[in-house]
């Protein structure tokens, strides 16, 4: 992307947040998709591309630590149990009740279909949960699925790894070495970030100017996930713990006020300015793929999805916390697809893998996402309202 492009997609970004000014039942990132769809059609924007890349190394490490440091610690203590559950057994059993279904239906293995189940598990609540907030004034429901959605990008990740070179035949299937890995690559991410975040929040008692401040926690957003991403474990998940573990230390000291104080203002700016380029720019870029033929297939697997995502949500926390059917078919229907996905498929597609019919996958992958981020976002609201009235 060049400059002029940035500004401009920065530009179209600020009106469209400044027409969400209640900051009620407005989708942003679905009308920001949308934009970009349009505007995929001049030819300014024609040489903008987005990689797998661009998106993981440079949007998901700013977009998790501000989601992880704003997240409430208490919220996080009252639902850990469920949070944990979705984002770890829930996410398995979707992936293995999906894969198996998409099976069925389509033209590709059974691999290569746990493989896009793999992409289609995380979720991106990142407007709903304000959306569920406004509309209900339901906290427990918003932080479970905020929760979760942060958690689960960790375990997609490790099972799209471990799924795309099982249906590639780079290795066999070991349920002990793969539960090995998972522990490996989830824990150690884990212990780099909290590790990171505590010794940033002592570090920062050294300087006394806010800008500095300001500074270090950059630096602990990316190098917490580059730390992690050196040593083989999840860098999602290393700035996860991060942003987690400096909002906890920093929530314990009333002198540190002015220090978040500080940091919310510096990180909301990145992250709507980041947002608004990450959904204009996958909307450009899901363009060329919404073939006609690959729409009958996106609808069904879209509403199995949603079906199968409740009946998981549900039977997972009957067990572990048990919430009413309305709860849960709210939870469910919150998981929308994002930024995690598009990762995910653009991921495969780099790999131009011909023997698991990739092309089919990321045609019927980027359908679904569009799907998602429009039927659910825009519906969220209503349904909201209606379920827990």
């Amino acid at each position: 992307m060049s400059i002029e492009q940035i500004v401009i997609l920065l530009f179209i970004g600020y009106l469209i947040f400044t027409i969400d000014t209640k900051k009620e039942d407005f989708p942003v990132p679905t009308v920001l998709i949308l934009l970009g769809i349009g505007i995929s059609f001049i030819p300014f924007f024609e040489s903008i591309e987005l990689t797998e890349n661009t998106i993981y190394h440079i949007f998901l490490p700013a977009l998790l630590f501000v989601s992880a440091y704003q997240f409430p610690i208490n919220d996080f203590r009252q639902n850990v149990n469920v949070i944990i559950s979705l984002a770890t057994i829930g996410i398995i059993l979707n992936v293995l009740i999906l894969g198996y279904f998409i099976s069925i239906i389509s033209p590709i293995s059974l691999g290569a279909a746990f493989v896009m189940a793999a992409i289609l598990t995380p979720t991106d609540p990142v407007s709903v949960v304000s959306i569920i907030k406004k509309a209900t004034g339901n906290e427990q429901i918003a932080s479970m699925v905020e929760g979760e959605s942060m958690l689960n990008d960790g375990t997609s990740i490790v099972l799209f790894t471990t799924l795309f070179a099982i249906a590639t035949r780079e290795k066999g299937f070991s349920f002990f070495a793969f539960f090995g890995d998972f522990l490996l690559v989830s824990l150690g991410g884990i212990a780099i970030g909290l590790t990171c975040g505590y010794l940033v929040s002592k570090m920062v008692h050294y300087s006394h100017y806010r800008n500095y401040q300001i500074m270090l926690s950059i630096i602990l957003a990316y190098g917490s996930f580059l730390i992690a991403e050196a040593v083989n474990v999840s860098g999602v998940l290393a700035t996860v713990a991060s942003g987690m573990m400096i909002s906890f230390e920093y929530g314990r000291a009333i002198k540190e006020a002015h220090f978040r104080e500080s940091l919310d203002g510096f990180w909301e700016i990145v992250e709507n300015s980041l947002l608004a380029i990450l959904f204009l720019v996958i909307g450009i870029e899901i363009t060329e793929y919404l073939a006609i033929g690959y729409w009958l297939y996106a609808i069904v697997i879209f509403v199995f999805m949603i079906f199968a995502r409740y009946i998981i949500s549900y039977a997972v926390t009957k067990i572990i916390h048990p919430l009413s059917w309305r709860y849960n078919l709210l939870i469910s229907w919150a998981g929308l697809k994002g930024s995690m996905s598009v990762f995910l498929i653009l991921t495969l597609y780099a790999k131009n893998t011909s023997s698991m019919n990739s092309d089919w996958i990321v045609g019927v992958s980027f359908t679904i996402v569009l799907l998602s981020l429009t039927i659910q976002s825009l519906s969220m609201a209503p349904i909201s309202r209606q379920l827990l009235k």
